[in-house]
């Protein structure tokens, strides 16, 4: 089985016909076919069959049409990681993340990335955290970014701790409160992250815990929207620091720390395949997360000399 064979067979996919994909490829249609022929010999059996002036994949074309895939991506990154050896400043870093770190984090992790590797581009996909542990096994990106998840098949970096405040309006009652207890707060209309979320699980949960039934008035895929809705005076909410620091500098929003020095975290991980090949880029890409630490959360005194 040779590469040009393999490379046919995906472009023949793409393009639905012999005659569009020799095309394609600048080659006669006799020269594909035959490519495809000798292909069809390796496999044992025939991957495509004739649709009126087009093909389409056999059942045994479309159980090999993924490896094929991942075979000329595998060549690729063989490419890039050649290039990314000779100069380690320059080449492609696919990047999985979960959304609120690639909004809120990510641009300053990769600030500082930038910083090292001025040459380098980076290519971002965006899920849940468990999305991006997918992303990871289907090699669609190098390394991913999320809250700490555990697979036999990823080994996952602890990078730091993300703290999750209550959020809400400067003329709520809350606002001027030194803090404010869990039982207090699920008294109020509160908004929270939709139900599949972690940091709906996470609060529902800490709200089970202290015995209590939060009163969730709306649930949102958004935390800019969220964060919308609380300035509006609608609802309350718990919310990642990383995402309030420019609100609570302008003071549109008003952070209030929880009573008894409770605090809500979830773990932030750096994840990559165990099996994947050692790749330049991403060696130094985790280099510099692992270093990084992202913005604290302001005291309230600061925040008030601000606003």
């Amino acid at each position: 089985m040779e590469l040009n064979q393999v490379l046919t067979f995906i472009r023949v996919v793409e393009m639905g016909s012999f005659s569009r994909a020799a095309e394609n490829l600048d080659v006669t249609q006799p020269t594909l076919s035959a490519r495809i022929q000798t292909l069809e010999r390796d496999v044992g059996q025939r991957l495509f069959e004739r649709i009126g002036r087009g093909v389409r994949l056999t059942e045994a074309g479309r159980a090999f049409l993924p490896f094929a895939e991942r075979s000329l991506a595998i060549l690729q990154e063989g490419r890039e990681a050649i290039a990314a050896s000779q100069n380690p400043s320059t080449g492609r870093l696919r990047i999985g993340t979960a959304r609120i770190i690639g909004s809120y984090v990510l641009p300053d992790m990769l600030a500082h990335f930038r910083e090292e590797y001025p040459g380098v581009e980076v290519a971002i996909l965006t899920g849940r955290s468990h999305e991006v542990l997918q992303m990871i096994l289907d090699e669609e990106v190098q390394v991913g970014l999320g809250r700490t998840l555990v697979h036999p098949e990823i080994d996952s970096t602890y990078l730091y701790d993300e703290e999750v405040v209550f959020v809400t309006y400067p003329r709520h009652p809350f606002a001027t409160r030194s803090t404010v207890s869990i039982s207090e707060i699920a008294q109020e209309p509160l908004i929270l992250y939709d139900k599949d979320s972690t940091y709906y699980v996470l609060i529902t949960r800490e709200c089970r815990e202290a015995g209590i039934l939060p009163r969730v008035i709306m649930n949102l895929d958004s935390v800019e929207a969220t964060k919308k809705m609380i300035e509006r005076g609608l609802g309350v909410s718990f919310l990642p620091v990383s995402a309030i620091n420019a609100e609570l500098e302008q003071g549109t929003l008003v952070y209030v720390p929880l009573a008894e020095g409770h605090r809500v975290t979830l773990p932030t991980s750096v994840m990559v395949r165990k099996s994947s090949i050692p790749h330049p880029l991403v060696d130094a890409f985790l280099s510099v997360v692992q270093r990084f630490r992202p913005t604290g959360l302001p005291s309230r005194a600061e925040v008030s000399k601000r606003i």
